[in-house]
């Protein structure tokens, strides 16, 4: 009987915690591994460190069945996971230093006949430099057993699960398996074969790269399309909701719902990577980009519209997470918004609402106008209520509640 296989998982955020948890509980050994201290110490208590529905059921029967473990050092492994951020520098292209201070982690631990795998949304050929970053710290061993050197195989296998939903779409959901050779493909599609149920499609790392930056870019375009007819809409005096809700009625038409913006560490960053991978072809997904980034500037110039007329108006933010029902506020525009408004509009007191987090967000703390406020009570005390996202606690408003109230509502919640 052969043995269990056993990974190290480099980064236990939102993507890699979760997956993490469902790999052990699949029989996988797991060394869970991250730089923050405080989080790590946590898990291995089983306590979540993210708002996830079902993570800390699962997270504790790992635990106590030994197949998971944290710490703050690296481990040895069949295979190493990277799932840490990768954000965008000021020109656009990716920051890979948290993938190449995993690299540096991971290099002493290698012996040869190991699998390291990127799930990091990242740029193209991010999967070939992490290798070349391993290679120059290991000369010792090589990608293709060149001159008998013993092989370490990278892969590139990006994950696309839903937050909120992240425990059912890790184990439902089709996964793109990038090999930067076919034995290194195999091998990596032996680790998600131990949980995966969905389909898994094998490619070369660098299709499997491109594959990612392109879902969120289609999503990315769809929605500034949506935004972009918001703004029409508006200027010509129609309710926008309905005019997609008719247009979609049309067979072969199906247009996504207009924001505030977009958020989160994908849609908002991903379609970037392309541009800076060939800023000459990419006249589309820039201009899309640059739609939904130009949203939150027409909803703060809604609500100073809304209080021009109020000395000191109370202003309800209502969330402060980049989607319904979760507490991740990466690349919010509903944070960037709050922000914003308390800047621009002194006069105003911003109560900061968000029903998934316990505090104010580092981002909004040091500004004399803003508080963080339960939602009831800041739209008792509100003369603008600004609806940012559609939490569950929103959709339960009574129509009364909001009686005399000015109301700019960017999700149509409550048209």
């Amino acid at each position: 009987m052969s043995e269990p296989l056993e990974v190290v998982f480099v980064g236990l955020g939102y993507i890699g915690l979760p997956t993490a948890v469902v790999m052990a509980n699949h029989g996988v050994r797991v060394h869970g591994v991250d730089v923050n201290a405080s989080a790590v110490e946590r898990i291995q208590r089983g306590e979540v460190t993210i708002v996830e529905p079902g993570l800390e059921e699962q997270l504790k029967q790992a635990v106590n069945s030994g197949r998971l473990t944290a710490t703050t050092e690296m481990q040895h492994g069949d295979a190493f996971v990277i799932a840490v951020p990768t954000p965008f520098k000021e020109n656009y292209e990716g920051d890979l230093t948290y993938i190449m201070s995993a690299a540096e982690s991971i290099a002493p631990q290698l012996r040869g006949d190991e699998t390291v795998i990127l799930e990091s949304t990242s740029p193209p050929r991010t999967t070939e430099k992490l290798a070349a970053k391993i290679m120059e710290l290991r000369p010792d061993l090589s990608q293709d057993g060149a001159d008998g050197k013993p092989i370490v195989h990278f892969a590139y296998c990006p994950e696309r699960i839903l937050p909120g939903k992240a425990l059912e779409e890790l184990i439902t959901n089709d996964r793109i398996i990038g090999g930067r050779t076919p034995e290194a493909a195999r091998r990596a599609r032996e680790v998600y074969a131990s949980f995966c149920e969905g389909e898994l499609l094998v490619t070369d790392d660098v299709t499997a790269e491109m594959s990612k930056l392109t879902e969120n870019s289609f999503r990315d375009v769809n929605i500034a399309f949506a935004n972009e007819l918001s703004l029409i809409a508006d200027n010509l005096g129609i309710d926008v909701w309905e005019l997609i809700e008719l247009a979609n009625h049309h067979p072969r038409v199906n247009i996504l719902q207009p924001g505030p913006g977009v958020g989160g560490h994908c849609i908002a960053v991903d379609p970037w990577f392309i541009v800076a991978a060939d800023r000459e072809n990419s006249n589309l997904i820039r201009t899309a980009r640059e739609v939904n980034d130009g949203k939150p500037k027409w909803v703060i110039g809604q609500v100073e519209q809304a209080c021009s007329h109020i000395d000191s108006p109370v202003i309800a933010a209502l969330g402060l997470a980049f989607k319904a029902n979760i507490d991740d506020l990466r690349e919010s525009p509903a944070m960037n918004i709050t922000k914003d408004l308390a800047e621009h509009v002194r006069h105003a007191t911003v109560l900061a609402v968000e029903p998934n987090v316990s505090e104010l967000p580092k981002g909004l703390q040091g500004l004399p106008n803003v508080e963080f406020a339960e939602y009831q009570d800041a739209i008792e005390r509100a003369d603008v209520v600004l609806l940012l996202v559609d939490h569950d606690e929103f959709k339960a408003l009574p129509a009364t509640a909001l009686k005399g109230k000015a109301v700019v509502d960017t999700k149509g919640l409550w048209r």
